[in-house]
């Protein structure tokens, strides 16, 4: 009945209103563009974008929203389906291991920490591939620890095989690097002693390599070496270079942790105290100190790995999620069983971090009402996109000072040491913001970044028509015109498309800054031009 309970409140947070905004060109709009050729080409083995192959992803994620958009239809609810229902297994899971490891409370506050910090929440409501890379690699984690403690330890590395095996085929190698690096760190960090065998390594290597070559064998056999090829080399060249625009200082991720999972990440703190000298005497309180372990191994590889690695991009820490959430959920467990006292720093820091995060809510309005003020001091394209008609009004800075308050009043309570009471505002007022947020802010930052291309994309669909993004790097062209395969593959040539004998009419969109050699490009005119964007036709 509690796990029911537990699914039944995870999938009122995650599934309504997953299509109430756009998705976000590139990432969101780059999988569910891949999982639409697939149902348009019945070509399910190798993916694809603008109907050529597309080897930076492996097929997994993309197969689920495939399946999402056959129940549901080619639209923006069904890209996002699949990390809702990820999300209502994620919070079923964490509850279930928390109730394993120590009893029904733990488990609750793992789930309520997880769903009640801001990151964590908001991934659940996306169609980003990290929340389901994660929670499989997680789940492989957490079987690869359960060897130890499992009657029958070969079926615990069977089922660590078989997840590893499922986040490879989600999002690629990077999940046996993760493994590997856990595996290595917590044997050097316990001097040698694991319980993990050789037996037991074999067993999730060979499960590991029966998942993954369910695709990759099969990609091999059917189409040779080349994808795989081409596959493994942008992995590498994804770790070892920095994509444009996506660098960033090595420090990145760990302030994106500290306000993005926000308030769980404030209790890690909690830990730097002088320790006390445990004796564990029970077999169940040894099994909580070796995962606590396991957790912060799992933390410090993830959150190192992606620090050096020179593309920068916020959910490339989502996989510090799992263990931060259960070394803060451990400490706010104890501190509602009273085995733990915060400090006035720690209540400070919490403040302050909710405070910042409450006023950025709160400031948000303003800035879209005197939008023109930052006009001046912005490119070109970016004051295109201020311009927007965006409806603010002051009133909407209740949400940011509600959110302060409603901080403030968590931390009152917990120093007062109505320590329950005060966990349970903190982590439930951030959970009804965070929905509040998505529900009414992200429509209207949306209007700003990029409504202007995707309206425009859309009054183009179901035309058969070229059209194509001159300057700048997108797939929203091919989603939201639901782009056919074009039987003239000159399409593919740029200078084709404005210079040629085309077959059909074309249409182009650039960036305002980009726009002069276009605007006066003899075989273009410009049809159209809002908040940033210029849209042009073939004459």
């Amino acid at each position: 009945m509690k796990y029911l309970l537990i699914a039944i409140v995870a999938a009122l947070l995650f599934i309504p209103f997953l299509g109430a905004v756009h998705l976000f060109d590139w990432d969101e709009i780059n999988f569910a563009e891949a999982a639409r050729e697939m149902i348009v080409s019945h070509h399910f083995s190798q993916v694809q974008i603008d109907f050529r192959p597309f080897w930076e992803k492996p097929p997994l994620f993309i197969w689920m929203q495939a399946g999402s958009m056959m129940l549901f239809g080619v639209n923006d609810f069904a890209a996002r389906f699949p990390n809702a229902i990820i999300g209502i297994a994620t919070l079923v899971t964490l509850f279930a291991i928390g109730k394993k490891l120590a009893d029904d409370r733990l488990g609750f506050w793992w789930a309520l920490v997880y769903a009640g910090s801001w990151l964590p929440h908001f991934y659940f409501k996306s169609g980003i591939i990290d929340p389901t890379f994660n929670f499989f690699i997680f789940l492989a984690i957490y079987f690869a620890y359960r060897i130890g403690y499992y009657h029958k330890p070969a079926r615990m590395a069977i089922f660590s095989g078989l997840f590893l095996g499922l986040a490879v085929l989600t999002k690629g190698p990077v999940a046996i690097l993760v493994a590997l690096l856990t595996l290595l760190v917590y044997w050097i960090w316990n001097k040698g002693k694991i319980s993990i065998r050789f037996t037991h390594l074999s067993l999730i290597a060979l499960f590991a390599s029966i998942t993954t070559l369910l695709w990759f064998g099969y990609e091999i056999i059917a189409h040779g070496w080349w994808f795989v090829n081409e596959f493994v080399a942008y992995q590498i060249r994804l770790l070892t270079t920095e994509d444009a625009g996506h660098g960033g200082p090595f420090f990145y991720h760990w302030i994106v942790l500290l306000i993005g999972c926000f308030p769980a990440s404030t209790f890690l703190f909690t830990y730097l105290r002088k320790r006390k000298k445990t004796i564990y005497t029970t077999s169940a309180a040894t099994e909580i100190k070796d995962f606590k372990v396991w957790m912060w191994v799992m933390f410090w590889v993830a959150l190192i790995l992606f620090s050096i690695v020179k593309t920068k991009i916020v959910h490339y820490s989502s996989l510090c999620y799992f263990p931060l959430s259960f070394l803060a959920a451990w400490q706010v467990y104890k501190l509602a069983e009273g085995k733990l006292q915060l400090r006035g720093w720690n209540i400070v820091l919490l403040l302050f971090v909710g405070i910042v995060l409450g006023l950025a809510i709160a400031i948000l309005p303003l800035v879209g009402i005197y939008k023109d003020l930052l006009i001046p001091y912005v490119d070109k394209f970016a004051a295109g996109n201020l311009r927007a008609a965006v409806s603010w009004s002051p009133a909407e800075m209740a949400y940011g000072i509600s959110y302060i308050i409603l901080v403030v009043i968590s931390g009152i309570l917990l120093m007062r040491r109505k320590v329950t009471n005060g966990l349970l505002c903190l982590f439930i007022s951030s959970i009804v913001v965070i929905q509040l947020s998505v529900l009414h802010f992200v429509p209207k930052i949306e209007a700003y970044s990029q409504r202007a291309a995707i309206d425009y994309f859309i009054s183009l669909q179901g035309k058969d028509v070229y059209v194509k993004a001159l300057g700048y790097h997108s797939y929203a062209q091919h989603y939201y015109t639901r782009e056919q395969p074009h039987s003239n593959k000159n399409y593919y040539n740029e200078n084709w498309l404005l210079n040629g004998q085309i077959d059909k009419p074309a249409y182009f969109i650039c960036r305002v800054t980009d726009s002069e050699p276009y605007r006066h490009h003899p075989n273009l005119e410009v049809i159209g031009e809002k908040n940033g964007f210029v849209f042009l036709k073939r004459k």
